[in-house]
């Protein structure tokens, strides 16, 4: 009969030819991950973010500088009681014009008139008494004092009378300058409390407008320079004033500085609040200067930076704005021409300093557009940058490794 004889040798072989494929299967995981490390792009095997990107040169800044502001009337007041009382009468038509010193609303003043008219009737009696008193002191019928307190008593009798006219003049609000008056709050019979709004007073002849300029733009600008603004309900016409004051204190937020200036405004078509571009006329002549397109300028509390292409690589530069022009802002530090400059893309949440970038070709790639010397003729670059592509998953599967 046959036995089944145990091999002693078995049990070392098989744990040998285990050993052989547990390092065959280690060597291939290795070699798929330094494949996928070696290609070169961002984290994960990701390959370089696509941007577009213009390569900046020097362009002809026009004489002048281009900013936008907002008008506001030279004077603007709200007409406000300051007694209480019943509206009696209105004495404008909404929208109208009215002249300096002239009746708007009229509260009742009977009480006041009542109480005027008793001071009046006060100061008469003193008036005579005082006379009185004077007869006699010349007749030497009564004393000095007698007579100093009759003309005492006169002159603070007097002073209720200047009281009390003040009261019932206080009870009709008049208009402190010629003007265009606004919409009413109230109506005839309403009581109106100390302080409450009635109605909006302004003078809009001249009309004012108030901007701001860069910093590096004031050593150009001076009291009574000229300037000229369009506005979009008259879109043909411009207006022409001068610059009136220039505030002192340059804004630590925005370093930017403002600015106010008049514009005759005889016919009134200019309003509070319009929206205004403005052209000032600095006098200088045209200048080579580097401009940024407004979509590659980003801002980080009161810094703005750009992102560059530096051997295809992003890399953040702070920079120094000068005077903006629409579409572009001139470049006073931080990059220079030659430079190319990273436009649509750079919002993504994965751009940083070092990373891989692609620059698409095409409209984007190009030279920057003379901004400056057309301002209309300048194309920003596509704000909407190309998704990045997802890896080949192919690519990212480790090599088989070698028979031997």
């Amino acid at each position: 009969m046959a036995r089944l004889q145990w091999n002693h040798g078995l049990p070392l072989v098989l744990a040998l030819g285990l050993t052989v494929a547990l390092s065959a299967c280690g060597n291939g995981d290795a070699a798929g991950a330094g494949a996928a490390a070696g290609g070169g792009g961002p984290p994960g095997g990701m390959p370089p973010l696509p941007v577009e990107a213009i390569t900046l040169k020097p362009q002809k800044l026009e004489a002048g500088l281009q900013t936008v502001g907002s008008l506001r009337a030279d004077e603007s007041v709200v007409v406000r009681p300051e007694v209480g009382g019943r509206i009696v009468r209105i004495n404008f038509t909404e929208g109208a014009s009215v002249n300096a010193g002239q009746p708007l609303f009229v509260l009742d003043g009977s009480v006041q008139q009542a109480a005027l008219n008793e001071q009046l009737a006060n100061v008469e009696n003193s008036r005579r008494a005082a006379e009185r008193t004077h007869q006699l002191l010349g007749d030497k019928l009564i004393a000095q004092s007698d007579y100093d307190r009759a003309r005492a008593a006169y002159g603070v009798d007097q002073a209720r009378v200047a009281s009390a006219r003040t009261a019932l003049a206080k009870m009709t609000m008049r208009a402190p300058f010629s003007g265009r008056i606004g919409l009413r709050q109230v109506s005839v019979g309403d009581f109106v409390t100390v302080g409450q709004d009635l109605v909006t007073l302004v003078r809009l002849d001249p009309i004012e407008v108030d901007f701001s300029v860069p910093e590096g733009a004031l050593p150009q600008l001076e009291n009574g320079q000229r300037i000229a603004i369009t506005v979009d309900a008259f879109p043909a016409d411009e207006f022409v004033g001068k610059v009136t004051a220039i505030d002192p204190v340059v804004d630590p937020n925005s370093r930017s500085a403002k600015l106010r200036a008049q514009i005759p405004n005889p016919d009134g078509r200019l309003r509070p609040g319009q929206f205004a571009q403005l052209q000032l006329d600095t006098g200088a002549n045209s200048v080579d200067a580097v401009m940024v397109p407004e979509q590659a300028l980003m801002q980080e509390g009161s810094q703005r930076f750009v992102w560059t292409v530096v051997a295809g690589k992003a890399k953040k530069v702070i920079v120094k704005t000068g005077v903006r022009v629409p579409g572009a802002f001139q470049v006073i530090d931080g990059v220079k021409a030659g430079d190319q400059v990273i436009t649509a893309g750079q919002n993504k949440p994965m751009m940083s300093d070092g990373l891989p970038v692609q620059v698409l070709p095409g409209e984007g790639a190009a030279e920057a557009s003379p901004a400056a010397a057309n301002p209309a003729a300048a194309k920003p670059a596509s704000a909407k940058a190309a998704e990045p592509k997802p890896a080949d998953p192919k690519s990212a599967e480790p090599a088989p490794a070698e028979a031997k």
